[in-house]
């Protein structure tokens, strides 16, 4: 069963990730903040996590550079998905080691077939 973790400081984003995500059976963990993030990650080793850029005590982007240096999780699928829609935010994402951008408001449908090919899950 593949692992996803979601970090988030809104509470409504992580419930509507959750909801989009829950009916495909995947094992779903979540975080409040950036520093939770990494802990629950070295933790439960995810396959894919989702992101959010601006969270309490660590951004998205600081965590997504601790996962991919740790040995233990550097083969974690990263998505960032946040309300930040610039070309410029996209292109830190990437160079912080981000496989993949989403920006808020998202459509479940859309992020379903994103967790899908990031995990080569054939719909």
């Amino acid at each position: 069963m593949y692992k996803i973790l979601i970090a988030d400081d809104e509470d409504n984003i992580r419930e509507l990730v959750r909801v989009s995500l829950e009916d495909e059976g995947f094992e779903i963990h979540e975080a409040k903040d950036g520093v939770e993030a990494v802990e629950k990650a070295q933790k439960i080793k995810p396959n894919l996590m989702i992101l959010d850029v601006m969270m309490p005590g660590k951004t998205g982007y600081m965590v997504c550079e601790e996962i991919k240096q740790n040995p233990a999780t550097k083969k974690t699928f990263v998505l960032f998905l946040t309300a930040r829609g610039s070309q410029i935010a996209e292109h830190t994402a990437s160079d912080k080691g981000g496989d993949a951008y989403m920006t808020k408001p998202f459509e479940p449908a859309e992020l379903r077939k994103k967790v899908r090919q990031a995990l080569n899950i054939k719909s």
